[in-house]
């Protein structure tokens, strides 16, 4: 088992900046590759950035040159948010654990509780 927790979610204004931390279980698997997603009420959730333990980083197209994901050698993740805009409010989660299919297909083994962030115009 693996417990994710994620903090660093907040109120900004458009064009401010955010960093979101994503802290596992100690003990757990280092390697596992994890992802950040985001959800607003009653839409799906949505892939945000991905990144394996080569730090191999992937991102949605909508946040590609804003965000930037990055882990540490051992249970922490990050996902840097700038230029923040009003479409970006979401509770965003992070994620452990592919359990196959594309990097963001909501398909992990392990979910957070979720941060969130709200963005005003």
């Amino acid at each position: 088992q693996v417990q994710l927790m994620e903090s660093g979610g907040d109120s900004v204004q458009s064009g401010g900046s955010l960093r979101l931390s994503c802290a596992a279980s100690v003990n757990s698997d280092k390697s596992l590759a994890k992802a950040w997603f985001r959800q607003v009420p009653e839409k799906k959730r949505e892939g945000v950035a991905a990144i394996d333990s080569l730090r191999n980083a992937m991102y949605a197209e909508s946040v590609k040159g804003r965000f930037s994901i990055s882990r540490d050698n051992d249970y922490m993740m990050y996902l840097q948010l700038n230029d923040l805009k009003p479409e970006d409010t979401a509770t965003y989660y992070c994620a452990a654990d592919p359990l196959g299919g594309w990097w963001f297909e909501p398909n992990y083994a392990y979910w957070g509780q979720g941060t969130q962030v709200t963005v005003s115009a």
